[in-house]
């Protein structure tokens, strides 16, 4: 499917949603199980039909915007810092779950010590060799399961699940989480990602089901 086909099908999936009334909910569900979903033992392939391939000696991850010490790390910089392990579980905004998820790599408070965001830096941006983008708040991305994923049950994260890195951020939509990840921006304004701008959440808390604007 080409991207242009698959951003209308989501769309049109999207305002199916919205039309059944699915809104978010005013109290967030206890359950591990995030209400609306499904668990699959599977982890289905979700992108915009691009899957780039960077070779990695060319790979580069990007840190600007509000930050004292922006870089640009290479590969070897990158996996250079200290890495963690993570078990957290994965929700998708089309439905599913997958629970146990065991991701590697370099927690994102690593990556914010490196640079020193600025006082002001509220929001984080980030983009992807794929032309995606997404925003999260700056809160979100400092909890202690958010991470620059380089391997995924012990091998290198597969192109078709964002490799070589892409970022995880257990507690939202799985949109949230940047395949293909290139830039990290810190900003004080919000700025709306790929899916965003398409009608999708700005916050995209599972347990409250808020999936869309």
């Amino acid at each position: 499917m080409s991207k242009e086909r698959y951003i209308a099908a989501k769309e049109k999936w999207a305002e199916k949603q919205k039309a059944r009334g699915v809104t978010a909910r005013a109290t967030p569900s206890r359950d591990r199980l995030p209400p609306g979903q499904k668990l699959t033992t599977g982890f289905p392939v979700l992108d915009l039909g691009i899957q780039p391939k960077i070779p990695l000696a060319e790979w580069r991850l990007k840190l600007d915007g509000l930050v004292e010490e922006p870089v640009a790390l290479t590969w070897t910089e990158l996996n250079a810092l200290p890495q963690v392990q993570d078990v957290s579980d994965f929700h998708c905004v089309t439905t599913w779950s997958k629970y146990d998820c065991r991701w590697g790599g370099v927690a994102f408070t690593t990556l914010y010590e490196r640079v020193r965001p600025k006082p002001e830096a509220r929001f984080v941006y980030f983009t992807s060799y794929d032309g995606y983008s997404t925003n999260v708040a700056l809160e979100h991305c400092l909890d202690d399961d958010v991470l620059i994923a380089t391997s995924f049950e012990g091998e290198p994260v597969s192109r078709e699940h964002g490799g070589p890195a892409r970022v995880i951020i257990p507690k939202l939509y799985a949109w949230k989480g940047a395949k293909f990840v290139s830039g990290i921006t810190f900003l004080a304004e919000d700025k709306l990602g790929f899916w965003e701008v398409r009608g999708y959440s700005n916050t995209a808390d599972p347990w409250t089901e808020d999936r869309y604007a």
